[in-house]
């Protein structure tokens, strides 16, 4: 409902056709009013007013006082999203590997529609994409009678929501067996005992599976758990195909087929290959071609009017004459405008959805649930905040045994402000000991006089070593390692999305 000041009465919503029944421009977006109904005189507040208010909340001073950024430049941050018209944003687990993830989300996506750039020019636009045919088929019968995934009773809103775990959802499957057991697992290039929180949870897990398959390029200490490991092709020596590349509209109307360079080594196979055989062997080949991926792709490339022949005759790709539009949310779809995946069909400052489950209707600050403020019984023991970021000379946990990468980044590191580092006796290149409520590992130290004094940074993926130049290896599981997720829990997670802490912990550094 809404208010009309014209009318001095509340007017209802249709979601069906997004109309209240009166001019937009009647309608209050702010005030307090009276609504009567059987149940008696209830007090009412536009959403928008809830909005200013919550936003009145947070000035710059205390905005400083929460993050530590100087409020001057919370206010030249804010006069620049609003002066420098069309801005476009892209997050990712800079703000998400926290316990505070989905709220903070949704204030960024509030804040990016309130400015009006959402697929708008300039902005964050949808880019369309040539037409292919789904490979997704719920109307299967596995589908139909699949369980709810892990975690969805704890977090119905979440990545469960879309069937996605977890590790330490699935690490509880396999070892309590809840909410129900898991007894295997067939994992495709996903190294998690050193890109996941909590190495020593993960290991203890994965060892009690029934049967376990890995599939990877190399071995790592997350394969080397597995009952069986299979060897997959690089992407020089298997076949790919990809519809539109996310960039730009251009790229986005590119399909191309990439061809293999050279022939597979030795046993290895590609993904697909492994999946499509496993599902024959599984008596599901007519859902999968019978095997025949070939076939798959030109399935999926049908409605697109692009062959493979022609994909290979053209490796660079083939264009499609994709339409980029905007602001498709406006469009009219069969007499009605489309609107938004949403119960309104409109942006939801106010998600009634998020209240239904006990979560806040507005996106509100919560201090991180590991940290210093929240935790003094920590505190003293940890006084700092340990935050990490990807070393941009390797891929996640991979490439620290090539000599042309190693050479620039023989050793792990963490990062410190230069007076933290001196009240703790600690010089550029110390050996240090980074510790954590959960355990310690060892890294470096570097100045970084940028951080905020009580910051400090450190790198995850470290355990490979390189013969070629000398440079060690490093036990995932040891103290004497450098394995940054060794130290990280995953007990206090982001109550809507399970997001873990990775980027807002507790720490202290002492020399090792």
């Amino acid at each position: 409902m809404a208010w009309s000041e014209g009318r001095g009465e509340t007017v209802l919503y249709d979601p069906s056709m997004l109309r209240y029944g009166v001019d937009v421009a009647e309608l209050a977006l702010s005030g307090v009013f009276d609504v009567e109904t059987p149940a008696g005189t209830v007090v009412c507040r536009p959403v928008f007013d809830l909005v200013a208010d919550l936003c009145r909340r947070y000035p710059p001073e205390r905005v400083e006082a929460i993050c530590g950024v100087e409020r001057g430049q919370v206010v030249a941050a804010a006069r620049t999203l609003w002066e420098a018209r069309p801005v476009a944003y892209y997050a990712w687990s800079g703000v998400e590997m926290q316990t505070n993830a989905t709220q903070i989300a949704r204030a960024i996506g509030q804040l990016y529609a309130l400015t009006g750039r959402f697929d708008a020019p300039g902005g964050t636009v949808l880019f369309g994409v040539a037409p292919t045919a789904s490979v997704s088929r719920v109307d299967l019968p596995a589908e139909q009678e699949r369980r709810p995934a892990l975690g969805f009773h704890e977090r119905p809103l979440g990545g469960a929501r879309w069937q996605f775990v977890t590790t330490g959802e699935l690490y509880r499957g396999i070892v309590e067996q809840q909410p129900y057991g898991i007894h295997g697992l067939v994992n495709f290039g996903s190294n998690l005992l050193l890109s996941h929180a909590d190495s020593l949870q993960g290991r203890n897990a994965l060892a009690q599976l029934d049967f376990y398959v890995h599939a990877d390029l190399f071995m790592n200490p997350t394969a080397e758990l597995a009952d069986v490991v299979l060897p997959v092709a690089s992407p020089f020596e298997r076949e790919a195909l990809k519809v539109g590349f996310e960039v730009s509209p251009e790229a986005q109307a590119l399909v191309q087929l990439r061809q293999r360079v050279v022939e597979p080594r030795g046993e290895s196979r590609s993904d697909m290959e492994i999946i499509f055989d496993l599902a024959v062997r599984l008596g599901l080949g007519s859902q999968f071609w019978e095997g025949d991926i070939e076939a798959a792709y030109r399935y999926r490339l049908g409605p697109s009017g692009v062959t493979l022949e022609a994909l290979r005759e053209n490796p660079g790709g083939v264009r499609t004459p994709v339409e980029t539009r905007y602001r498709k949310y406006a469009e009219p779809v069969n007499g009605r405008t489309s609107g938004f995946n949403t119960p309104t069909r409109k942006i939801e400052l106010y998600s009634e959805t998020m209240l239904e489950h006990g979560y806040p209707p507005l996106p509100e600050y919560e201090e991180p649930l590991v940290s210093p403020e929240s935790r003094p019984d920590l505190a003293e023991a940890y006084p700092l905040i340990l935050t990490c970021a990807k070393h941009v000379l390797f891929c996640e946990s991979q490439h620290r045994n090539l000599p042309g990468l190693r050479r620039q980044a023989r050793e792990p590191e963490v990062e410190m402000h230069p007076s933290a580092a001196a009240e703790r006796g600690i010089a550029t290149g110390d050996w240090v000991r980074v510790a954590t409520p959960l355990g310690s590992v060892r890294a470096r130290a570097r100045m970084n006089d940028s951080l905020a004094p009580e910051v400090v940074c450190g790198q995850h993926g470290w355990w490979q070593a390189c013969p070629e130049i000398g440079a060690p290896g490093y036990d995932a599981f040891h103290p004497d390692g450098a394995n940054y997720n060794l130290i990280i829990g995953d007990t206090a997670v982001d109550p809507v999305s399970g997001s873990v802490p990775h980027r807002a912990y507790v720490c202290q550094i002492y020399p090792a």
